[in-house]
């Protein structure tokens, strides 16, 4: 179905150098600007990020630093970009929590102060997530085929067990190796692998993942002024931190992590 538009939108998706916004650099756009006169511009260009492309993003992307030595730099293209977006909306996926926002620190960078304070953003993973819920009865009646309301009293603890333990046993069935071709949508049927599975974003070290685990063995702060930096950095540099984590309204579980971590650190 066509988009009933009133004015243009601009459909985008970035490549970038990482996920963290303030450090991130695009390194590919691509657009669809669509008029509401039914005509559609596309484009993509690459992006000379000014540093070297991390290993893990040329694995997921393909783009290597060889694709972007002769690219323009982002702040050469903002001038046109910004000309191009004016008066624009917005769309892509998962556009409201990254490429927006890195969009925009983009043109700061690069002097270039983008008002999007007049845009409309639309966010397809968002809609997504609004849409296809989410939750104990969507995920029974998606993957057993009934609905909860026929079988269980819902939001009793015995009885969202026992549907918990159906939906599980079925997402062994739908995704075994057996039934799906691609590897990623595969299930082993092991509760190592159903861990791993279960896992989203980094390795939590306190179960609040207020402090996770990197790619080396680290355990690193997960919110706040330190976001990024590894524990047994701060430590050292900033002693009334974790006077501050002690005193805070922290959850035990976490409190007893910096404890053990204070002790682990602090005396380096």
């Amino acid at each position: 179905m066509k988009l009933n538009l009133t004015r243009p939108l601009v459909v985008f998706d970035l490549e970038t150098t990482g996920v963290d916004i303030a450090t991130a650099r695009i390194i590919q756009i691509a657009y669809i600007l669509a008029y509401p006169d039914g005509h559609e511009e596309r484009d993509q260009l690459f992006v000379n990020p000014g540093q070297p492309i991390p290993a893990e993003v040329v694995e997921l992307t393909h783009i290597t630093d060889d694709m972007v030595k002769d690219a323009p730099d982002f702040k050469t293209l903002a001038p046109q970009l910004a000309a191009k977006f004016q008066g624009c909306d917005f769309a892509g996926y998962n556009s409201n929590y990254f490429d927006i926002p890195l969009l925009c620190e983009e043109f700061l960078r690069a002097g270039v102060n983008f008002d999007f304070s007049d845009a409309r953003f639309i966010d397809a993973c968002n809609i997504f997530k609004q849409m296809e819920r989410r939750n104990l009865t969507a995920a029974y009646k998606f993957y057993c085929g009934r609905k909860m309301e026929d079988d269980f009293q819902a939001h009793l603890a015995d009885q969202d067990t026992e549907a918990t333990w159906r939906v599980l046993q079925a997402q062994l069935d739908m995704y075994a190796p057996g039934r799906q071709e691609e590897p990623e949508r595969q299930l082993e049927n092991d509760v190592e692998a159903l861990a791993k599975a279960s896992q989203v974003g980094r390795p939590p070290v306190d179960f609040a993942a207020r402090i996770v685990w990197d790619d080396e063995g680290n355990e690193v702060i997960n919110f706040g002024k330190y976001k990024g930096v590894k524990v047994k950095d701060v430590f050292p540099r900033d002693p009334g931190y974790y006077s501050w984590i002690m005193q805070a309204d922290f959850t035990l579980n976490t409190k007893q992590t910096f404890q053990r971590l204070w002790v682990k650190y602090a005396k380096r």
